[in-house]
């Protein structure tokens, strides 16, 4: 996962930046998004390699944002991962194509298991190049 682009979405600032600072600990570098516009923005733009998307976003919701994500970049894997999800919710979002359903509180070790399955799985299934994804809005702090 040495090359991974990540995107973390989420409308939660202090989670999102946490998630991205623990995996930076694992040197594990994320773009954070706060918004599903902002999100797709970025997927328009940068192209991640794996997507991690909350369900529940002011706006666009995360729902909307994997539908139109299938549209422009269908093989970007996207965890759907959220803490108000239903079995339903889990059901339409692995029908719109979502590479995994999780909820929250995650455990970090399942979690970076899961983007290390979709990003081999994006591997597989895509050789051509994709541009450096630079660090988004919220980028997680320096770590000392």
């Amino acid at each position: 996962m040495d090359n991974l682009r990540l995107l973390l979405v989420d409308d939660e600032e202090e989670y999102v930046n946490a998630l991205a600072e623990r995996l930076g600990f694992r040197s594990i570098r994320a773009s954070t998004a706060f918004t599903g516009e902002r999100a797709l923005e970025m997927v328009q733009d940068e192209e991640p390699d794996v997507m991690v998307l909350d369900l529940r976003l002011p706006g666009i919701d995360g729902m909307e944002v994997l539908r139109r994500v299938r549209k422009v970049r269908p093989c970007l894997p996207v965890i759907m991962l959220t803490g108000h999800g239903t079995d339903s919710d889990g059901a339409m979002a692995r029908s719109l194509g979502a590479f995994e359903y999780m909820e929250k509180p995650a455990d970090i070790n399942v979690l970076i298991g899961v983007v290390d399955r979709a990003f081999k799985s994006r591997a597989a299934d895509s050789s051509e190049p994709r541009p450096a994804l630079a660090y988004g809005e919220g980028k997680p702090p320096a770590v000392g």
